[in-house]
């Protein structure tokens, strides 16, 4: 199946979903079924008028001619994305209109416009983007997000939150309650103080201070205490144009060309899921944060954070957000994350537990079988967390739901200001290329920003991506001895650049026999230069992309001290190195889990040597293959060889250009001698 039918079938699939679920919006969608019949579409034109009057392909023609263009009329009646202006939704189509959501909406039409009043786009000063988000009032001058908006201009401090620094000082943030279309007036209020963002362990929560003085401050938007599943809902916020998403197109169509600002999206509530609420409402990156209103109550029943286009969405259940503004707001300092127990088979009540003294913060599921939830890495849960009986054995996750398909949202120019790898880092006498990969129809092609990419930049480093495997080929990076900078480990995270399948998000990781993941480039290597952009570098550092499968009992030895022994042997003045790191990817590497596993790795180090003032290129294998059998695949103590640059290019496939010729390494008559320790490796 190629990329367009893949589109349309997952298209037609999302739509036999909405029909299903919804009787009368069946019937609607039949009709515009016939209308825009195959025969009719004849005459649809090859191109179509942009807002700045040029012409481009009609999605029709990029994929699948009438029948993708029928089932793209219809996701746009059954789940249409509207604009808001003055508060209110326009219902107005641009497609057949939908009687049905009409008087849906109009019915809740108070009630939207008083949760619409409530929503506003954060906004900040010293980060590279304007705004990162979605936030709404919850409370007299409290504003909730989510964590992963909050914690880009915000971290912890001891027991309170405070501001990171910016470009020239400390960041600020406010929240503009307009940034409507073809409106030019704003609403916006200072964030005066950061209450609360939830670990990493908990839900994606985040509590902001606003200074609410002035005219025009909007009420706060009420609670649900119990959402209802198939409930009709609108999911209110600001999507902005997501280069994640495969099918540019059809999202086009969908969103008309229109985004940043505030828009209104209906559908229906599909599941309780602990404490987290599932939804179809139409997102993109820039709804994070995102208040999702009851068309029936006119109350919040959730808080949007995550989704996969046209397939599922995720928000924070508006009684675990309740729960956690009374808990911020009845205490002084921060507290550990508490755990949030829900049982999703009785009535679907919402109640908190206790965490276990000294335990890690968590939250689980009773859905009816008991499981955990985990955002962030995973962990053994406890059974003494939840009050109903629990099985003693492990129990398997609801089907269909994974918990690593939650997938941060984000603006879709998070990474526009990444330039990755520097080739002259070291001096524009010293430069490093990267390597070239012999076989140029593994190497993953991608939309780069309306071009074909080949090469993946993160903040102070780049990665190159096999097509066939889906892990990385090699991830290069820059180090900087002289300014690096500590960070905690954050969460794992796809790339949203390149399609999900094309990355092993979850396949073969997990707990042992599982593999964990093992980074290319080490998480703390580029994290090095002011505040904001080490943190940057540190959340870069945690994606898939830059990470192969590893034996939970990984054990590397000398490996690990390479970068730092080269470190110090860098010039003084300097402290600079350039690091490749890579998989030896080989058609007979055995296949576990349906993931072929890389049995060894390579790694070479360029830098200018302290003592001769030479650039200097060195290379090394790490190997764990005799502790490989065809009875058990398993791993002892990993082995590290320094080896020729020549030797790793022919087993790697790659040409590493002219820093082959630095390398000073001579290899000895037995060519597989261990380094038992970092003295042992030739520099000079």
């Amino acid at each position: 199946m190629d990329i367009s039918e893949g589109v349309h079938a997952r298209l037609a699939l999302h739509n036999a979903t909405i029909e299903d679920s919804d009787d009368e919006l069946r019937a609607e969608l039949a009709e515009t079924r016939a209308v825009t019949s195959e025969t009719e579409l004849v005459a649809v034109p090859d191109t179509r008028e942009t807002l700045d009057g040029t012409t481009s392909s009609s999605p029709a023609e990029e994929f699948g001619g009438a029948g993708f263009h029928t089932e793209t009329i219809v996701v746009r009646t059954g789940r249409p994305v509207l604009t808001i202006h003055r508060d209110a939704a326009q219902l107005s189509f641009t497609d057949p209109d939908s009687e049905v959501w009409r008087t849906r909406l109009s019915a809740a039409s108070d009630s939207l416009i008083r949760a619409a009043r409530a929503v506003g786009r954060i906004e900040v000063t010293g980060h590279d983007a304007s705004w990162l988000g979605t936030g709404w009032l919850l409370a007299p001058n409290v504003i909730v997000t989510n964590r992963h908006v909050a914690q880009e201009f915000g971290r912890a401090a001891g027991a309170q939150f405070v501001f990171r620094q910016g470009i020239l000082g400390p960041m600020t943030a406010s929240i503009d309650f307009l940034e409507e279309a073809n409106r030019p007036e704003d609403l916006t209020f200072a964030m005066t103080e950061i209450l609360h963002i939830e670990d990493d362990a908990g839900p994606d929560i985040a509590l902001l201070r606003v200074d609410q003085t002035g005219p025009g401050t909007p009420a706060p938007i009420p609670m649900s205490q119990d959402p209802v599943v198939d409930d009709f809902l609108a999911v209110i916020g600001y999507p902005a144009r997501d280069s994640r998403i495969p099918d540019q197109a059809l999202m086009e169509q969908i969103y008309g060309d229109l985004y940043d600002k505030k828009r209104l999206a209906p559908g229906r509530l599909t599941r309780k899921q602990g404490p987290v609420i599932l939804h179809d409402c139409t997102t993109l990156g820039g709804n994070s944060g995102s208040v999702v209103v009851s068309l029936t109550t006119g109350e919040a029943v959730g808080l949007h954070f995550a989704g996969r286009f046209l397939e599922a969405n995720f928000a924070v259940a508006a009684p675990v957000v309740q729960q956690r503004l009374s808990a911020v707001l009845g205490r002084r300092g921060r507290p550990a994350t508490p755990a949030v127990t829900v049982d999703t088979v009785g009535a679907g009540t919402f109640d908190t537990a206790t965490p276990t003294a000294g335990g890690p913060a968590r939250f689980s599921a009773v859905v009816p079988l008991r499981i955990t939830v985990e955002i962030g890495d995973p962990y053994t849960d406890n059974p003494s967390a939840v009050s109903a009986p629990a099985p003693t054995t492990a129990s398997p996750p609801t089907p269909g739901i994974s918990t690593e398909d939650l997938v941060i949202e984000g603006i879709a120019a998070d990474y526009l200001g990444r330039s990755g790898f520097s080739q002259t880092f070291l001096g524009a006498d010293a430069a490093v290329t990267l390597p070239v990969v012999n076989d140029h129809d593994d190497v993953l092609v991608f939309d780069d920003n309306g071009r074909d990419g080949t090469v993946l930049n993160y903040e102070h480093f780049s990665v190159v991506m096999s097509r066939t495997r889906r892990m990385c080929l090699y991830s290069a990076v820059n180090i900087d001895g002289k300014q690096r900078a500590r960070a905690d480990r954050t969460q794992w995270r796809r790339d949203p650049r390149i399609p999900d399948h094309a990355q092993i998000s979850k396949e073969c990781y997990g707990p042992a026999p599982k593999f964990s993941r093992g980074h290319m480039t080490r998480r703390e290597d580029p994290v090095w230069g002011p505040e904001t952009v080490a943190a940057r570098a540190n959340n870069d550092s945690m994606h898939v992309t830059n990470a192969v499968p590893q034996m939970q009992t990984f054990n590397a030895g000398v490996w690990l001290d390479l970068e730092n022994y080269a470190l110090q042997n860098a010039r003084r003045d300097q402290m600079r190195i350039s690091v490749i790191t890579g998989p030896f990817l080989h058609d007979d590497d055995p296949i576990k889990f349906d993931v072929r596993i890389p049995v060894a790795f390579w790694k070479v180090i360029v830098f200018i040597h302290d003592t001769t003032g030479a650039l200097t290129a060195t290379g090394y294998s790490l190997s764990q293959g005799e502790f490989l059998s065809e009875q058990e695949f398993v791993f002892g103590q990993h082995k590290t060889t320094q080896r020729r640059i020549e030797w790793i290019e022919q087993k790697a496939g790659l040409s590493f250009g002219d820093i082959t010729a630095l390398d000073p390494y001579r290899e000895p008559e037995s060519p597989d001698t261990e380094l038992d320790n970092i003295h042992q490796i030739q520099f000079v």
